[in-house]
């Protein structure tokens, strides 16, 4: 799995709990898988379809650095499913998973749209 992206945990990030909101890293799943599709894609017009049974694992608090992961599970027609994890890397610990979260490539007209990609292509392989 490849780690794209950290954040630190502010205190306008936590729960009642002192911990992190999950709803606050939800988001910041959503808009990591949703860039990282849209640069696989190459299309800013992605939108999330689905995502798998979400399962919290640990939490962090205030001070900690998260780091956001991906790999890809397949490319469909229309479609990238992904797998994202999420650890902290003050403890170690897995934070949360999801196995599958489905981004959808979408047309001019707003409708799914096929996108031609079978694999993971680097930005480094474009620009040669």
């Amino acid at each position: 799995m490849r780690f794209h992206t950290r954040k630190w945990v502010k205190p306008e990030d936590l729960n009642p709990n002192g911990t992190l909101f999950g709803g606050k890293l939800l988001a910041w799943i959503d808009e990591e898988l949703a860039l990282y599709t849209i640069i696989q894609l190459e299309n800013p017009k992605v939108v999330t379809k689905h995502m798998s049974e979400i399962n919290f694992r640990s939490s962090a608090k205030q001070g900690d650095i998260i780091e956001i992961g991906i790999d890809v599970v397949k490319f469909g027609n229309s479609s990238l499913t992904l797998k994202c994890e999420v650890r902290n890397m003050m403890t170690r610990e897995t934070i949360i998973s999801i196995d599958t979260t489905t981004m959808v490539n979408l047309g001019a007209d707003g409708k799914p749209k096929a996108h031609g990609k079978t694999q993971i292509e680097y930005v480094k392989n474009r620009l040669s």
